[in-house]
């Protein structure tokens, strides 16, 4: 496993044994917002910086490291194409952008977003990107090979931005993400994207019933390699493991401060 910090250090751990394997990466000059590992196994992709986004990618192999320049803000979020080819990230800048990994330059946009992109993740087939913004209020799909907007819902919240990340399913024909539909003028002081809905991802309308239980924000999310299992986890200190398909909730676990 790989993990990132805001001691601007990317580190790897050994899962069996709970212990770090090496020593830290120093890759990033300001902290690191986001970590993601291609499939083969060779790219270790960091996103972060402070008012200057700083993303890299580390060759796992050679120890060459490649910097990707274009955002003017903090990126927050990043993901690696199944080929593993391309690299898409996101950022406080209001955009997403698309590299490609083995040159570094930039192959599509920017994308133009309409508030601070907080997850950005590539469809199976890399054709499509579907893109989150701000508390979760704002959902976005562009179509990578014309860079066009095809569909977006809801609207930027301006209070800042949450990194709970989103998933394609079903085939490339869903997606998966915690959402905030009712945005008040005046919002609360606790953040209310608590609920997990599947929408479709050429209307982004809900398909079937929503996944609900958690009662705070919702700051992680997992879908499991076949699709099976979702986890979440929230402020209100549980992480729950639903069934994907009957949305049934098999487990819930609490946890302290």
């Amino acid at each position: 496993m790989i993990s990132g910090s805001s001691d601007k250090t990317t580190r790897q751990w050994d899962l069996k044994a709970g212990k770090e394997i090496e020593e830290a990466w120093g890759v990033c000059e300001g902290m690191v917002w986001a970590v993601a590992v291609s499939r083969d196994g060779r790219w270790v992709v960091t996103g972060g910086g402070d008012l200057n986004g700083e993303l890299k990618a580390c060759e796992v192999e050679t120890g060459i490291v490649k910097t990707f320049k274009g955002h003017s803000d903090e990126i927050n979020c990043v993901d690696i194409s199944a080929d593993n080819t391309l690299l898409a990230s996101g950022s406080w800048d209001e955009t997403a952008r698309i590299w490609n990994l083995e040159t570094g330059k930039l192959v599509a946009g920017p994308f133009k977003s309409v508030g601070w992109v907080g997850a950005v993740r590539f469809s199976p087939d890399s054709k499509k990107l579907a893109v989150r913004l701000d508390w979760g209020t704002c959902l976005e799909v562009w179509d990578v090979q014309s860079q066009k907007l095809d569909v977006r819902i809801g609207k930027p919240g301006g209070r800042g931005v949450t990194l709970t990340p989103i998933f394609w399913t079903n085939k490339n024909k869903t997606i998966i993400a915690a959402f905030e539909f009712s945005f008040p003028a005046d919002p609360p002081s606790d953040l209310d994207d608590y609920t997990i809905y599947e929408f479709d991802a050429a209307t982004l309308e809900t398909v079937g019933a929503p996944f609900e239980g958690h009662t705070k924000f919702i700051n992680g999310l997992a879908l499991s390699f076949d699709g099976a299992l979702l986890a979440s986890a929230s402020n209100d200190n549980t992480i729950k493991l639903w069934a994907f398909e009957s949305r049934q909730l098999l487990a819930s676990f609490n946890f302290t401060r």
